[in-house]
């Protein structure tokens, strides 16, 4: 009996020395998140789904070809963005839209409008009302950023809207040089 006692011990300090035993987590812990990153990530998808439909058109109607590369670039980046977008506030468990009351104490970031798409779509001088629609556009689109990157508490979050800024920066500056409104 005494072999069998020690037999049955050994079994089980072999079995605790192995690690059969809950471990607990050794990775770190997620970052936490905030109500500025939940409102940034939702606008932001607002703002590229508004964006889209100048940058659709703007693919196929434009007449300067940098106007059309400029469209074609920010598709496939809002592409990339808004998937990322899309992870995190699914894995917050949090809508992906947000209440259109939700954001109306934001200061002065202008919609979009489906007659600012309408006048687009029937302008005679396209470029023109697509890149004075774009500069405003993306103008906002910084803001928002920028709101994350000074109050927002993800830090990956946080590096997008760096990276967004940089990229919709560089994109006003494009802008700038191609025909404005007169």
């Amino acid at each position: 009996m005494g072999a069998k006692l020690a037999l049955r011990a050994a079994l089980v300090a072999i079995l605790l020395v192995s690690g059969c035993t809950a471990q607990p987590e050794t990775g770190p812990p997620a970052a936490a998140f905030t109500g500025t990153d939940v409102m940034y990530l939702q606008m932001g998808i607002t703002q590229i789904a508004e964006g889209s439909s100048i940058t659709a058109l703007a693919t196929e109607r434009a007449t300067d070809p940098r106007l059309k590369a400029l469209a074609a670039e920010l598709q496939a980046q809002w592409q990339e963005e808004l998937a990322q977008m899309q992870r995190w506030l699914l894995g917050w468990s949090q809508p992906l839209t947000a209440p259109s009351t939700s954001h109306e104490g934001h200061g002065s970031l202008h919609m979009l409008r489906p007659s600012d798409i309408a006048e687009l779509r029937s302008s005679p001088d396209f470029d023109r009302t697509a890149v004075s629609l774009l500069l405003g556009h993306l103008g906002n689109v910084v803001e928002t950023a920028r709101m994350e990157t000074t109050s927002g508490a993800y830090p990956p979050a946080r590096h997008l809207a760096e990276t967004v800024t940089a990229r919709r920066q560089s994109q006003i500056q494009t802008l700038l040089t191609l025909p404005a409104t007169p």
